[in-house]
């Protein structure tokens, strides 16, 4: 009790004598303005009303994901970045590497003590070990600084440093996503994840079954890769190198539109010829990011009604049991923001930081604080395992509402 009593002293004397109801407002606000947003997204979605069907839930994903988010990341990090301030960001990519590392070791550890039911080991390590670095964070940013009284300050600078800091990392956990995750959520040798225990099928018949399905189309790219070598010149061996590559390194999955935006914010950003060309308030071709702002206002109700619409089919019937989601959802929201509380503090002490810099540390802080990410669902639902992908999110985000309202408040203790 003597701590609590510490605790809720030292919170009510932050930013100059706020009390603790204020301080409690301010970080449990933004998170209740996510949780009535997402709640009117699940009632469209429900039966009773059924204006979010799944089609248009599938369109209105499609949108936020093609149009929206890219025009949000290139008009804010755009007018943020510079050359100087990428180099001063460079622990913000590193954060998220850190963060995939702690957070599948933790994962790692639950996994082996709680034992999954087969074939989802590696499963559970991935949904407590990747969180969601881009869209949650970005949209409690939005309603954290939309508040005037946020301990950040300007609300618009708050707003831009915010969403650049996220979106500045956010192609690092695109390629974490597409390369760790896609290899980590491969199907079992049976070739699928809906395996009938009680007839599972002979290993010489899974093996001949895996390698009808997967080996001869190998073989063929080997054989396509050979006979262009052979017989081409020396511009179809560049160009079958670069197909190879292309295809290896699954760059057309890596390079989603919010990943080019990104790249083109800080490719324009970096150069001061070309970033007082777009981004300036009076430059010729500020009409341009001007559309990308209005457009980008509108992704955040867009993807909380999106976000809480795909939650409608979210509880399903999981194979994954009572007990494994139940580690889940506790590993991933109470474990592994300890972790990186540490990995924040210990990097602010080495001096990796920016100076005197409250959201730089706030949004690394958030980075480890997320629920499961919605784009390694995404990857699960191609691998074949997205029934118990969804029902994984339904929960990990419904409890994540509270424990993302105690962790805020804990983090503007620290930082303030």
């Amino acid at each position: 009790m003597e701590t609590m009593r510490r605790f809720l002293s030292e919170v009510g004397n932050q930013g100059g004598g706020e009390s603790v109801l204020t301080s409690i407002k301010i970080a449990v606000l933004p998170i209740a303005k996510v949780f009535t947003m997402c709640f009117l997204g699940f009632l469209m979605a429900s039966k009773y009303v059924n204006i979010l069907s799944a089609s248009g839930r599938k369109l209105l994903n499609a949108l936020v994901f093609s149009l929206l988010l890219p025009c949000l990341i290139f008009s804010q990090l755009g007018q943020a970045v510079t050359l100087e301030k990428m180099i001063q960001w460079w622990f913000i990519p590193a954060n998220v590497v850190l963060a995939a590392i702690t957070g599948s070791l933790i994962g790692f550890v639950v996994a082996s003590i709680v034992r999954p039911p087969y074939p989802f080991y590696k499963f559970t390590i991935v949904q407590i070990g990747i969180g969601n670095i881009g869209n949650v964070p970005l949209v409690l940013i939005g309603a954290l600084c939309r508040d005037k009284s946020n301990p950040f300050g300007d609300t618009q600078k708050c707003n831009t440093d915010g969403t650049a800091y996220i979106s500045f990392g956010q192609w690092v956990g695109a390629v974490i996503v597409y390369t760790y995750v896609f290899n980590m959520l491969a199907p079992p040798p049976e070739g699928t994840f809906d395996i009938d225990n009680e007839s599972l099928p002979l290993k010489s018949n899974a093996k001949v079954e895996g390698s009808a399905d997967q080996v001869p189309l190998l073989n063929q790219k080997e054989e396509v890769t050979s006979t262009t070598v052979s017989n081409d010149s020396t511009k179809g061996e560049i160009k079958a190198f670069f197909t190879f590559l292309y295809d290896k390194l699954k760059l057309e999955q890596i390079l989603q539109p919010p990943i080019i935006a990104s790249i083109f914010a800080m490719v324009i950003g970096a150069v001061p010829f070309l970033k007082g060309l777009i981004f300036t308030a009076d430059a010729p071709l500020f009409f341009f990011t001007d559309s990308c702002m209005i457009l980008g206002e509108a992704m955040i109700p867009c993807i909380l009604l999106a976000l809480g619409g795909n939650l409608i089919d979210g509880p399903g019937s999981s194979k994954l049991g009572f007990q494994t989601t139940a580690a889940i959802i506790f590993a991933r929201l109470v474990l592994v923001p300890p972790a990186g509380l540490g990995i924040v503090m210990l990097a602010d002490k080495l001096g990796f930081l920016p100076p005197n810099d409250k959201m730089f540390r706030f949004v690394l802080l958030l980075q480890h604080t997320m629920p499961t990410s919605v784009l390694a669902g995404a990857v699960a639902n191609l691998r074949g395992c997205g029934r118990d992908a969804a029902a994984v999110l339904f929960w990990v985000h419904i409890f994540a509402v509270f424990s993302m309202s105690g962790w805020i408040i804990l983090y503007l203790n620290i930082l303030f």
